[in-house]
Parts: C-alpha cells; structure tokens; sequence
C-alpha cells in the first residue's frame, strides 16, 4: 500500500499504529473531500492542511494521556468529527460519543464513521446540555468560552477513575487562556500544555491542551 506523504507524518508522530490504522488515516483525507464537497464541514484552507489542522491536531490528546480499554469519550461540539475521530481510530478500545446540534455536521461524522468501518463511535445530533450520560473525559475543540462550556458538561463526569489521570475535561485551543482559566479556577483545577511540545509544525506554537479536574470540594 503506497501511503501519502500527509498520513507518513501520522506515522513519523505515533510510529506504534498498526497496518489497520495507518490505511483509516490515510483514507481520511479523500472521505472528507468527498463529502465537504456536499456539506461544507471543513474551509477550503483547512483542506489543504488536513492532517496538520485536523488530524494530528486532534491526535495531540493522545500525546498527553493513553485512555485505557473500555474508557467512555464524549466529543461536545464536534462538527466534523474532530477531535473524536481520529482519536476513535487511534483509541480503537475505548468508546466515542460525537455529538453536535447541527444535524447536517452529524451526518457526515455518521458516514465517515461508516466508511471507516468504526465500532467504537456513536453520532448524535443533538445539545451537549440535554445528554445525561455519565462519561470519563470530555473532548472539545474551542466550542466555546470555558465558563460556559463547563456547566454544560460538569454533571457528565464519572466519579470513578480508571485511567492514570482523574477523569475531567482536555480542551483544545489557541490563544492566551488565562482569563478563562480563572473564570472556572474555583471548581476546576486546570493544566496547561503546549502542544508544541509534541510537534514541530508552526501551526502549534499557539495551540494548547487544557486539562480540567473537578476540585474535590466545589465551591
């Protein structure tokens, strides 16, 4: 199988994928320009960088923790399916829920899930405040502002641990976050990672990992 140059930096990043999961990375790319072309989900300029923008951008959360087998994963805000599928493929034992209000969004996160033949992914097209699931981590991508994102999804946090960090929020976003931080620093705490720690890509340099556990008293 002659592989992209695109899906080769995947592989130079995560060199333990097997055969399996390097063809679903590299047949990522082509599925969503199939469909973008119908639904926009993706800019055009985001295309062109795919798997910098998208894939190993989503991939970083894997850099900061290894979810154990049978860890339930609630993507808020997902619209494409990012950053929940390419971790659903990376994390091929743990289990998705995509969830996002826009219906059309959901639509191709469901037929993308479908052409990758991924068990471990569940889409719905609905608001992350209506979910009563109870879920080990929360994954987003900057859907919104964190004093507004938390109370969303603080009530759909499992008490009980089981991976080797406390069960909480990983947050993706650029920019400067202290501000946000401190408007949720009462009931959470908070951890800041760069990713460029992981990367060399530019693209990185103002991108980060927010991390967030309920304090064990909230206030």
């Amino acid at each position: 199988m002659k592989l992209s140059d695109s899906s080769k930096k995947i592989q130079f990043y995560f060199p333990n994928l097997d055969q399996h999961q390097i063809q679903q990375f590299d047949i990522l790319k082509e599925i969503y320009l199939n469909w973008n072309s119908k639904i926009n989900v993706i800019s055009r300029k985001d295309t062109e960088n795919f798997y910098t923008r998208h894939v190993l951008h989503s991939l970083s959360i894997a850099k900061f923790i290894q979810f154990a087998s049978d860890t339930k994963i609630l993507d808020v805000g997902t619209g494409g399916g990012f950053p929940g599928l390419p971790l659903a493929i990376y994390f091929s034992k743990s289990k998705f829920t995509l969830v996002d209000s826009i219906r059309k969004k959901i639509k191709v996160v469901d037929e993308v899930v479908n052409e990758l033949k991924l068990k471990n992914v569940e889409p719905l097209a609905m608001r992350a405040e209506n979910i009563s699931s109870k879920f080990d981590f929360i994954v987003s991508r900057a859907v919104a502002q964190l004093d507004k994102f938390c109370p969303w999804i603080s009530k759909n946090i499992n008490d009980l641990n089981n991976n080797e960090i406390k069960n909480g929020i990983i947050y993706l976003k650029g920019g400067d976050l202290k501000e946000e931080i401190k408007k949720v620093s009462k009931k959470f705490d908070c951890e800041l990672i760069n990713i460029s720690n992981y990367y060399n890509e530019l693209f990185f340099e103002s991108k980060s990992i927010l991390y967030l556990k309920k304090k064990n008293k909230e206030q």
